[in-house]
């Protein structure tokens, strides 16, 4: 039998603001430190392991003295970073790293963008088209690099054979020995390898926006040039903020395709701060393993200092909210 108190218990349990909800909201919300620690604890070990304790080392290692075999001969206090700061290729491997992220970044996220609109139109072969467009990103960077090695070859390269039986050019252009090709190359490369990755960034942004809004926009007689700039371009801000952060980590610390491409050119023409860090270590005559370290210091703090101002330009709060 039905009583009077079976009857009111379900409404006190779902009477909003009372005693008892305001129980179970806490319950479920919210877990002890020691239990978030639990399980937050396997992250933070990987994050002490992987980054935290390199860093400590590396910088360490920065204001350290070693022989040439890396043998440890003592505390160099500030002396690593002033012969880095004072060599004299340096200003050509900045102006290198400037060049080449800035033109990988700028470059990759154009033709990602309008990729990923034609990605996103129904056509006959747009999964196979979407499946090919990710092997470059699942191929080793080093395959990728000695591919292009392989392509660019002066005396057997595809490039050189195809351009020459066209006409485009009378003598074969050696791409990677030649001064005025070299970076150009490596650019193309680097565009190449980041595209996937920044395909999929926008194709995600832009399946984001809700159709009604597009449908609105298109009763209301707006063209397609402003439907794409009012409406489109503001909705996918965060994917292209997500994009351009993340390229410009990865193509500032891209060391395969520069080493790959560059290894048979001498000297640090070509090189960019992550190519010139290694060959002081083990490639040039200083063999350097602290001016080395000095550099990796160095490099971190460009980046950080890169995406800090990036995100304060960009007001990446309002971007993300």
């Amino acid at each position: 039998m039905t009583t009077t108190d079976d009857v009111q218990a379900p409404s006190a349990r779902t009477t909003p603001g009372g005693p008892r909800s305001s129980r179970r909201t806490a319950g479920v919300g919210r877990v002890s430190a020691p239990v978030a620690l639990l399980w937050l604890a396997p992250a933070i070990a990987l994050i002490v392991g992987v980054v935290f304790y390199p860093a400590v080392m590396l910088f360490r290692a920065s204001r350290s003295e070693y022989s040439i075999t890396g043998l440890y001969k003592g505390a160099a206090g500030w002396d690593n970073y002033a012969k880095v700061l004072s060599y004299p290729d340096l200003p050509v491997v900045l102006k290198n790293t400037v060049v080449w992220v800035v033109a990988v970044v700028a470059i990759t996220i154009v033709l990602a963008l309008a990729l990923a609109q034609l990605l996103v139109k129904d056509f006959p072969g747009r999964r196979f088209v979407r499946w090919a467009v990710i092997v470059p990103w699942a191929a080793s960077l080093v395959i990728t690099s000695q591919l292009f090695v392989l392509l660019y070859d002066s005396n057997y390269g595809l490039i050189n054979h195809v351009l020459t039986g066209l006409h485009v050019i009378d003598e074969p252009i050696s791409f990677l020995g030649d001064d005025r090709f070299t970076m150009a190359s490596m650019i193309v490369v680097g565009v190449f390898v980041s595209l996937p990755f920044t395909i999929f960034v926008f194709i995600a942004g832009l399946a984001a926006i809700p159709d009604d809004v597009m449908e609105a926009a298109e009763v209301d007689g707006a063209s397609p040039w402003q439907r794409w700039r009012q409406i489109t371009f503001p909705l996918l801000r965060p994917a292209m903020l997500i994009a351009t952060v993340l390229n410009t980590i990865y193509v500032f610390n891209s060391f395969p395709i520069i080493y790959t491409l560059n290894d048979r050119n001498p000297g640090f023409s070509h090189d960019t701060l992550i190519t010139f860090m290694y060959k002081l270590a083990f490639k040039s005559q200083e063999k350097d393993v602290g001016m080395s370290a000095a550099t990796g210091v160095l490099n971190v703090a460009i980046i950080l200092l890169v995406v800090l101002v990036y995100l304060k330009v960009v007001n990446w709060r309002e971007e993300t909210r």
